[in-house]
């Protein structure tokens, strides 16, 4: 019931100062300012101010507001999780279903399989190269400055 009085106190004032804004030759600003203040009044007629007031003092209503939390919390658990194992989104496991079922690598395979008409390419292999003897004091010098 306070929260009625609250509201229709508060239109009444704002049209109040919508009407003083009208006065002073300001029409647009008026209409805005009356049509801010209708809204707590439209509130109450609908009955909206009372369905909250309820909501607001019912144990009920917070359970269930704490049940929803739950569930919230439960599905972004399970989400972190998911992702965490590297499962991915929907779209990323079909798409890798696909790729497996299409074959483009043997499980077992070290290389890529290549597709038909690629043969090998004959190139020749240079032999290795002996390391040439570097002088590696200087780095030295620089690691155990810093302490490594």
């Amino acid at each position: 019931m306070i929260a009625e009085t609250v509201c229709s106190a508060v239109a009444a004032a704002g049209l109040g100062i919508a009407a003083v804004t009208a006065y002073r030759k300001r029409f647009l600003a008026a209409a805005r300012i009356a049509a801010y203040a209708l809204v707590p009044l439209g509130l109450v007629m609908t009955g909206v101010v009372e369905w909250a007031a309820d909501t607001a003092f019912s144990p009920t209503a917070w359970a269930g507001f704490a049940v929803l939390g739950g569930a919230w919390a439960l599905f972004m658990t399970t989400r972190a999780v998911e992702r965490r194992r590297g499962g991915g989104t929907r779209k990323e496991r079909r798409a890798a279903a696909r790729s497996a079922q299409a074959g483009a690598v043997a499980p077992t395979a070290s290389a890529p399989s290549l597709g038909q008409g690629a043969g090998p390419t004959s190139r020749p292999t240079a032999a290795p190269r002996a390391a040439p003897s570097e002088d590696f004091s200087d780095i030295e010098a620089i690691l155990k400055k810093h302490g490594i």
